[in-house]
């Protein structure tokens, strides 16, 4: 057979993209963050697979999700499902509004900061760190400080 009798199939566009289930979230700057995003996973060395989502959601359906997938029977900020291994980047990365209102509360930030720290975590999971040890802790938390230093330059 000729190459032509296998034509080549449309390449699938890598994106990011927000959701919001079981509540009403929009997340407010979408070009911004996606822009952001995509420098983060560069600076990591890793690339963007395919489709990236996140998926803002209600401290409940969270919550099922944590018991369902992980056997984890606690409340959560973020749970992160990888599609892919680094260094290409794809999953979905599910968020709890509540948590990120509560933890920002806690921590005595404004919720847009604690919004993007959450977020930039997953992507750093799906960019093979961990968070486990200390030591491993320690690493994600100057990660994330980086991240939201270098997320500044873009508004």
């Amino acid at each position: 057979m000729t190459e032509a009798a296998f034509p080549e199939l449309p390449q699938k566009e890598a994106a990011i993209q927000f959701f919001s289930e079981d509540i009403d979230f929009e997340y407010p700057t979408p070009q911004i963050a996606q822009a952001w995003i995509e420098k983060v996973i560069e600076l990591e060395n890793c690339q963007l697979a395919s489709v990236l989502n996140y998926i803002f959601c209600s401290d409940q359906y969270l919550h099922n999700l944590n018991i369902e997938y992980l056997n984890h029977d606690t409340l959560t900020d973020i749970i992160t499902f990888p599609y892919s291994q680094p260094p290409l980047i794809s999953g979905d990365i599910f968020i709890s509004i509540s948590r990120v209102r509560a933890n920002a509360q806690q921590y005595q930030v404004p919720f847009q900061t604690e919004l993007h720290r959450v977020m930039i975590h997953g992507i750093l999971h799906l960019c093979g760190y961990l968070d486990k040890s200390t030591e491993e802790q320690q690493k994600m938390r100057s990660k994330e400080n980086s991240s939201l230093e270098l997320l500044s330059n873009y508004f």
